[in-house]
């Protein structure tokens, strides 16, 4: 029987089981290695219960958009008890703006390739304003005149 003020020592985990029990590939844990997000976790190939939820919150990270330098600083300031929330804010608020601009940008790509489909007759002829567009050719032209 150990004695009960003996020092625990941590569970030590596989590679299996921390990938599972995170919910994350063993290509992010590696990716996370080698970012130094895992340092001191990993003994022998055993790793403890902090990788698990080091992937977790990695894996959370990348669910919402934030990219590999933004999942790093994230991670540092989650490590620092005296972070000052506003820094987190900021990190999340610019990710924010970025996806707002990425939803603009898909919108209009949206647009853009049902007006083409619109143009395009879709039969059994060659000719497509698509394919066109996508050359750099005419694209619409004629498209309008052509619908009226």
């Amino acid at each position: 029987m150990e004695h009960p003020t003996a020092p625990t020592v941590a569970a030590r985990l596989s590679l299996a089981d921390v990938v599972a029990r995170s919910g994350a590939s063993t290509q992010l844990l590696q990716d996370c290695e080698s970012l130094g997000l895992l340092d001191d976790t990993a003994h022998g190939g055993l790793y403890d219960e902090h990788a698990v939820s080091t992937l977790r919150f990695v894996r959370r990270a990348h669910t919402l958009g934030f990219d590999t330098s933004e999942v790093a600083k994230l991670h540092a300031l989650w490590q620092d008890g005296r972070r000052a929330s506003f820094d987190v804010k900021r990190v999340a608020l610019e990710r924010a703006d970025d996806l707002a601009q990425r939803i603009e940008e898909l919108a209009h790509m949206k647009r853009l390739l049902e007006r083409l489909a619109h143009c395009c007759e879709g039969d059994e002829r060659p000719e497509c304003p698509i394919l066109d567009e996508l050359a750099g050719l005419k694209g619409f032209a004629g498209c309008e005149a052509r619908r009226a």
